[in-house]
């Protein structure tokens, strides 16, 4: 099994706060991936009362408008193989699937049988452009962040995994730490992970001269402008 810089108590810290507070401690940690590293267009999410998800990527793509043209024995196979793939994991995954139809969603991979089994080989949850269904039905704590809702499967099938994917925007590879939330998700460097809780401290720090300030009966512009220069100043 590969080694990791962090361990599944880091990301399981990490679950604590919501992606745009993430995205914020990336700023202080790794500056120069401020503009990219994050999906870009909104996602649905099934829940929006589910907690983040926050593990080592398991990649993939799919495909749903058309049939695969593959025997039923080769797309079983590939199906197969892939929940092996998301199975290896020592920590806990989050899939993050493309789908690569002209029409992204036009089947749902997803659905109350792939959550649960995706469940039951110890994913937290998935991040997709394509679409989702059953969300009555969907396993219980299993969070997805979606592209849209659909009625049908399809011919729904994977094509590939353990590749580079991009979803909305996001490029992801195969063991990349991901948090996702209602917000959408972001690709956190490994190295990173275990720095963002202090740099969330301490953003919440400089935040704080600010919203009290905000709540104070002495706000004025003025106010804030001190405030702000007061902010910068903590480390």
């Amino acid at each position: 099994m590969p080694e990791y810089p962090f361990t599944a108590a880091d990301l399981e810290a990490l679950r604590a706060w919501d992606t745009p507070t993430i995205c914020n401690a990336l700023e202080i940690v790794v500056p120069h991936r401020r503009g990219h590293g994050f999906t870009l267009r909104q996602l649905v999410p099934a829940s929006t009362a589910l907690p983040p998800i926050c593990g080592l990527a398991r990649t993939g793509t799919i495909r749903a408008a058309a049939p695969s043209g593959r025997a039923k024995e080769v797309d079983r196979a590939a199906r197969i193989g892939w929940y092996e793939y998301v199975a290896e994991a020592a920590l806990p995954t989050v899939v993050v699937l493309q789908d690569l139809d002209d029409t992204p969603g036009t089947g749902a991979f997803w659905g109350e049988v792939n959550t649960n089994v995706h469940k039951a080989i110890g994913a937290q949850g998935c991040v997709t452009n394509g679409s989702i269904r059953d969300l009555d039905m969907l396993a219980s704590g299993f969070q997805l962040i979606a592209g849209s809702v659909n009625p049908s499967h399809a011919y729904v099938h994977i094509v590939q995994y353990g590749q580079e994917v991009s979803v909305h925007g996001m490029a992801c590879h195969h063991d990349a730490v991901v948090h996702a939330d209602r917000h959408g998700a972001v690709v956190i460097p490994h190295d990173a992970v275990t720095k963002i809780p202090a740099a969330i401290e301490l953003l919440s720090r400089r935040e704080k001269v600010i919203l009290d300030l905000c709540a104070s009966r002495d706000f004025t512009v003025a106010a804030l402008r001190d405030a702000l220069a007061k902010a910068d100043e903590i480390h």
